[in-house]
């Protein structure tokens, strides 16, 4: 009995083995073992990654509670400060072996100077942006660093606004708040409108590491990104192509497979010479009868989750897993009596949309919990509502946002983070924000509760104030 039971272990194990993709890419988490040290000053501490300065300064017990009394006015010195973040981590010769070796940083905040094993390897300047970093040819058996130098926000403002030949409206910075008399430094910096002051908030210019740090390897093949893109969407059909961006080491010719997970089903399976580097690949495929995602309140929000494999000669190379939710979703604009209508079409059916305007749930966002985010989207749908706005003055949100939204049948309007101001229009700005946008649409897309991108919050009013 013991020896059957052996074996058949054996046999799960080898089965689960060869179903592994020989080119995974495994992913490891680099949030722990962090510290940080004030420059020129003498705060330091053990650092919470994801976080900010102003949390890490409370949890070690050198600044008071920022939301009690008058402490706001307190603590306006941390964000002309220059902070440096740094932790080490292991690296097995295993890791070592893989072709690639990447670091990912989800979210820096936001003028940040990445040095591994005291080599600068990257300057960030965008805190809507993901950033990634090479370290195979500086990487090595045992310890590593990574040291990150944060410069001030506010400081790196006032250096662009001096450098400009004129300042920017924005009415919601409270600059006066900050201590720097009338000076508007807010619009220069590709960072949280709102972290600046408003009418409904206080003044924290935030400084860190606000979302996740990740080690990623892998061996030659890696499937980057896959786009559900939808053509035509009926209760009878819904037409497909998978837009499916692969790199790849080796030229080569690889079997390709479009499956879904719940019932295994194969839509789409296809043999394709693989060049090296970079490939763009479009499968089409169909789906009869599919089951159509609903918002709140007209019926389930049914999801589906494709799996796309790439085998050769019957070894998995690579895969990865792509949620959507199948839908028509369109925005009409008609003339009427009235002027020009402005509604919403899901599947053919006219919604009235009811809802709210959504603006970050804290002053410091890695406070905010899965919880969290799951009692605001589970209130918005008790309260019958079926849509949410993502207000420009805060953040592109955290992808359990939007999960959740799927989930829960809730239509997203997402603006562009700009709110109350005007912006700088130079070359290497409107490079920042172009990458910025490309970025967090491929990162939304394939949501079917994305239902508009808007370009701003209020400003266009402003552009025709007086006219």
């Amino acid at each position: 009995m013991i020896r059957l039971l052996v074996l058949s272990l054996l046999a799960i194990t080898t089965l689960a083995c060869q179903n592994q993709p020989e080119n995974r890419v495994t992913t490891r988490n680099l949030n722990k073992g962090w510290s940080y040290t004030e420059v020129d000053g003498s705060h330091s501490g053990t650092a919470t990654v994801p976080g900010v300065i102003q949390t890490d300064l409370f949890n070690n017990e050198q600044i008071k509670d920022p939301f009690y009394r008058t402490n706001e006015r307190n603590l306006q010195w941390i964000d002309k400060k220059d902070w440096i973040y740094k932790t080490t981590f292991q690296l097995n010769e295993k890791e070592l072996s893989n072709d690639h070796l990447q670091l990912q940083f989800m979210g820096l905040d936001t003028y940040a100077d990445i040095y591994f094993n005291d080599t600068l390897l990257l300057k960030t300047d965008n805190m809507f942006r993901q950033w990634t970093c090479n370290i195979k040819p500086f990487a090595k058996q045992g310890e590593n660093k990574l040291r990150i130098y944060f410069h001030s926000p506010i400081k790196k403002g006032l250096e662009l606004l001096e450098a400009s030949p004129y300042g920017y409206p924005a009415g919601n910075d409270q600059s006066e708040v900050g201590g720097i008399g009338k000076k508007k430094v807010s619009v220069f910096t590709r960072k949280a409108g709102y972290h600046y002051g408003w009418d409904w908030g206080p003044r924290f210019v935030t400084i860190g590491i606000w979302r996740p740090i990740y080690l990623q390897a892998w061996k030659t093949m890696r499937i980057e990104n896959c786009y559900i893109e939808q053509h035509h969407i009926s209760k009878k059909v819904a037409k497909i192509n998978a837009r499916i961006n692969i790199n790849n080491d080796n030229p080569e010719e690889v079997t390709i497979t479009i499956s879904d997970k719940n019932n295994q089903t194969i839509y789409a399976k296809q043999t394709i010479q693989l060049q090296n580097k970079r490939n763009i690949l479009n499968i089409p495929f169909q789906i009869k009868n599919p089951k159509l995602w609903w918002c709140n309140g007209l019926g389930k929000p049914n999801m589906y989750d494709f799996v796309i494999t790439i085998k050769k000669s019957e070894k998995t190379l690579a895969q990865q897993t792509v949620s959507s939710g199948l839908r028509s979703l369109k925005l009409i604009r008609e003339k009427d009596k009235w002027g020009e209508s402005f509604l919403f079409e899901l599947n053919g059916i006219r919604v009235f949309a009811k809802g709210a305007n959504y603006i970050p749930n804290d002053s410091f966002l890695p406070r905010v919990t899965n919880k969290d985010y799951e009692k605001v989207i589970t209130d918005a749908k008790n309260a019958n509502m079926n849509m949410l706005r993502v207000w420009g003055g805060g953040i592109y949100e955290n992808d359990i946002f939007y999960d959740l939204c799927d989930r829960n049948g809730i239509m997203v309007w997402q603006d562009f983070m700009f709110a109350c101001s005007m912006y700088p229009g130079n070359a290497k700005f409107l490079a920042s924000v172009k990458q910025e946008a490309i970025e967090n649409v491929k990162r939304l897309r394939n949501h079917p509760c994305i239902a508009l991108w808007c370009g701003n919050n209020e400003i266009n009013i402003a552009w025709r104030y007086g006219v």
